[in-house]
């Protein structure tokens, strides 16, 4: 169900962002009987319309795509009632209700959920965005376990390109750590585990200068930072872990952000703002999974019905 804003629309719940947090927060909206919009400024299903096949969400034993899955979850929202936009948000102020701000209109809620994502930082370098799905992955736990017995690197020197090289060393031949520093930015513990993992070498002082490939990832051309030196490294797989970025630009005044820029929430996805409820991987500690962000989507839409009902 589409939604026509002229004016001023004025509903129970509007949610921002049509990822799986987005539109679970809307399914459990309409199903309770809130008056509900979701607006989505790109695709619905969010960075998981990217994932070529998804295998690690219940209910589908042999995997699904990405891109099925997220229209899946459109499709069920909206048969309950839930009303779609899709367009930007470029504002919301708070009143007697919370106003927010479209090129269609503005709208008014009496409670909202932010649930926009988060962006992986990109290389931005030649042939990352050709070979995105195709060997170059942002999300080490997703795409792990199509590499089982494949060379791979893993970009980046903290806690989570550690992280993803310990858990891909236990699947794959052998894990290059990339990193263009000649020391990590990891916790000493995680460091240790990586040193000790037969499987991971490091190459220090080293970028990606270009991401090689016909229809698949073949190798990378790397550069030394010091000597400026070109050189190939043959891998199947390249993760890119080298931070994220939140979509918060909008929020930032309302909400208390974390050294990252995450919204942080309590157990219920409440904020600071009495109404505003975050929900997936814009929030803090989340942990940027399918499953979890459809989890703070329920979580948020049901504190949201008991602020509106109370």
């Amino acid at each position: 169900m589409k939604a026509a804003v002229k004016g001023m629309s004025e509903y129970d719940v509007t949610i921002i962002g049509g990822g799986p947090a987005g539109l679970t927060a809307g399914l459990y909206a309409a199903r309770a009987g809130l008056k509900s919009l979701l607006v989505e400024q790109g695709i619905f299903g969010g960075q998981i319309v990217n994932a070529r096949l998804v295998e690690n969400y219940p209910g589908f034993p042999e995997g699904i795509s990405g891109a099925e899955l997220g229209e899946y979850m459109r499709q069920q929202a909206t048969k309950y009632g839930l009303e779609t936009l899709t367009t930007e948000v470029t504002g919301v102020k708070r009143g007697s209700t919370y106003e927010i701000s479209t090129p269609e209109g503005e709208i008014q809620a009496k409670s909202v959920i932010i649930a926009v994502g988060a962006e992986y930082r990109k290389l931005g370098v030649a042939g990352e965005e050709r070979l995105s799905g195709r060997g170059v992955s942002y999300c080490a736990t997703c795409d792990g376990f199509f590499f089982r017995n494949r060379d791979v690197a893993v970009v980046g020197g903290g806690d989570t390109a550690i992280t993803d090289a310990l858990e891909l060393a236990q699947h794959c031949s052998k894990v290059y750590i990339i990193h263009r520093r000649d020391q990590l930015r990891a916790t000493k513990a995680m460091q240790e585990k990586a040193f000790s993992q037969p499987k991971i070498e490091l190459i220090w002082n080293t970028v990606v200068h270009e991401i090689v490939g016909d229809k698949m990832l073949s190798n990378l051309r790397l550069r030394n930072v010091e000597t400026g030196q070109l050189s190939d490294l043959e891998v199947e797989g390249m993760f890119v872990a080298v931070g994220t970025k939140p979509n918060n630009q909008v929020f930032s005044q309302m909400v208390t952000l974390d050294e990252a820029g995450l919204i942080v929430t309590d157990e219920l996805m409440r904020i600071s703002a009495p109404g505003i409820f975050a929900a997936g991987d814009i929030r803090h500690n989340s942990f940027r999974q399918v499953i979890t962000a459809a989890g703070d989507g329920a979580a948020a839409a049901m504190s949201a019905f008991k602020y509106v009902k109370e």
